[in-house]
């Protein structure tokens, strides 16, 4: 990456120099080796987002940055709306509101590892994966459209939950100002079956144990309910699906018709298509967006409901006694209102998070009464063979807009991994390694593989560093429902 500029041992600078028409200058979070293993796109990515009207400060690039369609994967932008500042699906993504959601468990490993095998088979038959995977909640197009605008509170009013889960997701489940009206049809069709539904790709449910010597905070796994050795949780990955992959397709192409015609914004790469904020265009799109992100939401807690079932049928307890209460739900493709200090003044600006989760620091608006004196917990999801980690935000996290990084990032391409990988081969040895899975394509296993990815450890200790989030503890997967 030869626009580098090297500011320290974890973060590097392209300058304003670099391309013509960049408005700030572009900074990558990685360590000198997280850095060898990015492509050259990353830069070229980044650079592109620092060009587009009323980001401020730094167009932003986390430890497990890749590329991505228009932003980078782990790309974070926030713009000022009092100065013209865009609204851009490409720093959004398709999948809007892919998110994690995290659970404890009162079980032990040592309880759970002779069950793991009905555990998992139960998992993937009750949480449908794959391409094209329909929910067991059928709802009409109208009850979808309410769905989207009501989130996780409409799964709960029909009995998918626990009010607590509300508490415990971002935006309590169900972000204000979603309004059905601004969705096609189209994208009502491509929903109104998906909702409980894992979808494909790097999408997963995993059966993690927190064992003592990975974990790193005690107190901060305390008060995130690890509390007992070898703590069996259970994690997932998913989002909007399809719903969330039109909304996205039918307002790109409505901004690549205006964009440079009614407004005279003319941008490097078509993939950054955007309208100002305050336009009506840009208005419209925001509040279908957040249809997106309530769909997410409504969709995690259905799976959240169908994995207590299955806890409770195979150890033949209910899902309270099996104390299976919810750590958190964080989105990491979104585009929020959030008031931040720049340059020691509070403005209010639209972050855009694209593969970059929110970590906001101890005793800020927005995240639980219970956490605010830890920070908001974080979830980091690394590949199916290594581990994932559960992280805490931190008050030096206001240099990135309170963003850290989402996972451990790919290394290399799907195709490259299904050629270097064989799907078949690689759950037999998973499954020497004492991890069980499932999967519903053997060429979605392979591109999955742990060598497809970043080292997990690598990246957290960048965020770390960084002083974008700390670590609390290390979670090591037992079992895995694979998309």
């Amino acid at each position: 990456m030869k626009p580098l500029e090297r500011i320290s041992d974890y973060l590097w600078e392209i300058p304003t120099s670099y391309k013509p028409g960049m408005r700030v200058p572009a900074r990558i979070y990685a360590t000198e080796q997280l850095i060898q293993q990015m492509d050259e796109a990353v830069a070229d990515q980044i650079s592109n987002v620092a060009t587009l009207p009323g980001i401020t400060q730094s167009a932003l690039c986390m430890p497990d940055g890749h590329f991505g369609y228009g932003f980078p994967i782990g790309g974070v932008a926030a713009m000022d709306i009092a100065e013209g500042g865009v609204i851009s699906p490409g720093g959004i993504g398709f999948d809007i509101n892919c998110g994690m959601r995290l659970v404890v468990t009162n079980l032990t490993e040592k309880e759970v590892k002779p069950q793991i095998k009905k555990l998992i088979d139960k998992l993937y038959e009750r949480v449908p994966a794959g391409v094209g995977s329909k929910g067991f909640v059928k709802v009409s197009r109208n009850e979808f459209r309410q769905v989207v605008q009501e989130g996780a509170k409409w799964c709960i009013n029909q009995g998918y939950g626990w009010e607590e889960d509300l508490e415990l997701t971002e935006e309590n489940g169900c972000i204000a100002g979603a309004y059905a009206s601004k969705i096609s049809d189209k994208a009502i069709d491509r929903g109104c079956n998906q909702i409980g539904t894992l979808g494909s790709g790097n999408h997963y449910l995993e059966i993690q144990v927190a064992r003592p010597e990975n974990i790193v905070n005690k107190e901060l796994a305390e008060a995130f309910g690890i509390t007992i050795p070898n703590q069996v949780v259970v994690m997932f990955h998913c989002g909007s699906r399809g719903f969330g992959h039109q909304v996205a397709t039918d307002y790109l192409q409505v901004f690549l018709k205006v964009m440079e015609s009614k407004y005279g914004i003319n941008i490097l790469d078509r993939e950054l298509a955007c309208a100002p904020f305050n336009s009506p265009e840009g208005q419209d799109y925001f509040a279908a967006m957040k249809c997106g992100l309530n769909m997410s939401f409504a969709n995690r807690q259905v799976i959240l409901h169908r994995i207590r079932e299955v806890f409770s049928d195979v150890f033949g307890k209910s899902a309270e006694a099996l104390g299976m209460h919810q750590v958190y739900d964080v989105s990491h493709n979104t585009a929020k209102l959030e008031e931040h200090i720049v340059d020691g003044k509070a403005k209010s600006l639209l972050v855009h998070r694209k593969g970059s989760t929110r970590a906001f620091g101890p005793g800020m608006e927005g995240i639980p009464d219970r956490y605010k004196p830890y920070g908001q917990p974080v979830i980091l999801g690394g590949s199916m063979e290594t581990g994932s980690y559960l992280l805490a935000g931190v008050s030096t996290g206001a240099q990135s807009f309170f963003s850290t990084a989402h996972g451990s990032g790919r290394t290399m391409s799907r195709t490259k991994a299904r050629k270097q990988w064989n799907g078949e081969q690689l759950q037999k040895d998973m499954q020497k390694q004492g991890i069980y899975i499932r999967t519903t394509s053997w060429r979605g296993l392979a591109e999955e593989a742990g060598g497809a990815y970043k080292d997990v450890d690598a990246v957290v200790k960048a965020t770390e560093l960084a002083g974008l989030s700390k670590r609390v503890v290390r979670l090591v997967p037992i079992g895995n429902v694979k998309g």
